[in-house]
């Protein structure tokens, strides 16, 4: 009875695969006649070998606690969503891709917080990456040439304000840059742990280099 139980817990839940950039796959379960109810394991991979996240699902929602690393696999965030709190937050390094903005006077002495994303400052910026598609063809040109940089304004209530693509190549002699509608996210996606100064919740901008696909989609350096 047991062994029948559990065969058809099993035969009640399907696998995905789903791309969620060039360079990241994630890997799923799902309600077997229902697309839209996550269940169970999830996991996220860089380059198809590097676990970026990990955790799981209960009825749709992520439940528990979540880990998310970098590109390297190296820990960069913990998350407990029974609790809505961070347990954990690596430092950014120097040499990192991501930088950070304050609409502040910051003076000596003075205690700064960035602006966290929950799925930490790799996983969590995806959506950001995903959202948008270059707006020309790229027959013909030699996309290495061309370079990106994503921007967001998160506001001191820690929501999206504003996304920015800035597309620029010194090779082809092009710079522009393009604003879009916060709308394109999920309520999710639009919210942050804002910067501080001094305690206070203050106005900051993310800013992310990117490369860019042959397709010309974005992707992560």
């Amino acid at each position: 009875m047991l062994f029948a139980a559990c065969l058809c817990s099993a035969q009640d839940t399907v696998n995905r695969r789903n791309k969620l950039l060039n360079s990241v796959v994630e890997k799923y379960k799902i309600i077997k006649g229902d697309n839209d109810t996550r269940v169970g394991a999830y996991k996220a991979f860089y380059r198809r070998r590097t676990i970026i996240a990990e955790g799981n699902y209960d009825k749709g929602k992520k439940a528990g606690v979540w880990s998310f690393y970098d590109k390297d696999g190296t820990l960069s965030e913990k998350y407990d969503y029974d609790k809505s709190e961070f347990l954990y937050e690596s430092a950014i390094d120097s040499t990192s891709d991501v930088h950070f903005g304050f609409d502040a006077d910051v003076n000596p002495g003075d205690r700064l917080t960035r602006p966290v994303r929950i799925g930490g400052a790799f996983y969590g910026f995806i959506p950001y990456l995903h959202a948008f598609r270059l707006p020309f063809e790229t027959d013909g040109l030699d996309v290495d040439y061309i370079d990106a940089v994503v921007e967001l304004l998160i506001s001191p209530g820690g929501r999206l304000a504003d996304y920015k693509i800035h597309l620029l190549s010194d090779y082809y002699d092009y710079k522009q840059s393009f604003n879009f509608d916060t709308s394109l996210f999920s309520e999710e996606d639009k919210k942050f742990a804002p910067a501080t100064l001094n305690h206070r919740p203050i106005l900051s901008r993310i800013f992310i280099r990117c490369s860019v696909n042959n397709n010309g989609s974005l992707d992560f350096y």
